[in-house]
């Protein structure tokens, strides 16, 4: 029994199904890799500042890598930023989750998206795309999970604090990117401040929803009115 137990390890190493699984494992890696060592360089240094020989060497790998893994630099370029920004969509969605009011809630948001430069770097994607339509379907992509998870967290933050949302969880996570994009990139044309951005998005977005105790004076002040309008009828 000793002995097969030896020997299974080399035949499960041996079995092809095992062999794909390593190297799909070892592919994802290399690019996580890549995109890591890509990032900071491609937000220091903008697309045509860095080249493949300096991206390859700090994610010590070679610059054929590169292009086997994501053809070219521009392609390579997009995919960071589509990856930075969903990162900071996952990071904002944390910071608001121990808000307790709406407006908490917005702020949370507005503040941890402004702190970053992660929308102005996947503006710079985004521009890259009207030339190159052939990464169209990366940016297509990350936008259509960038709003549907975002409705999803919204709509999750509604139902657990009982508030009354002004406008629709598809529609609201839509209007706060489609503002944290224009604001930023304004913003950043105009060299504002973080803090300045912040205020500017909360400005621009207004109220999203009202709390429970926000609806229940509003329901209350209804009655009254109501009650006194009968009065005066009577």
């Amino acid at each position: 029994m000793a002995e097969k137990s030896v020997h299974e390890p080399f035949e499960a190493a041996g079995d092809p199904k095992h062999a794909v699984r390593a190297t799909r494992s070892a592919g994802r890696k290399m690019r996580s890799m890549l995109l890591d060592a890509a990032s900071p360089l491609f937000r220091e240094r903008g697309l045509s500042g860095t080249a493949i020989t300096d991206i390859a060497a700090a994610a010590d790998a070679f610059p054929s890598q590169i292009t086997y893994y994501f053809r070219t630099k521009e392609a390579l370029f997009v995919e960071c930023a589509c990856r930075e920004l969903l990162y900071l969509a996952r990071s904002t969605e944390q910071a608001a989750l121990k808000a307790r009011t709406p407006r908490e809630y917005t702020h949370a948001l507005a503040e941890t998206v402004t702190a970053s430069d992660s929308v102005a770097f996947f503006a710079e994607a985004l521009t890259l795309t009207r030339r190159r339509q052939d990464l169209a379907p990366l940016v297509e992509r990350t936008i259509e999970r960038l709003h549907s998870e975002g409705a999803r967290a919204y709509a999750s933050q509604v139902a657990r604090h009982g508030w009354r949302s002004l406008r629709a969880p598809d529609e609201s996570s839509r209007r706060f990117w489609a503002v944290a994009i224009g604001v930023i990139l304004e913003g950043y044309a105009m060299g504002r401040s973080p803090d300045e951005l912040c205020d500017e998005m909360l400005r621009v977005l207004g109220e999203q929803a009202k709390s429970a105790s926000d609806t229940a004076r509003l329901r209350l002040v209804d009655e009254r009115d109501a009650s006194g309008n009968s009065n005066e009828e009577g």
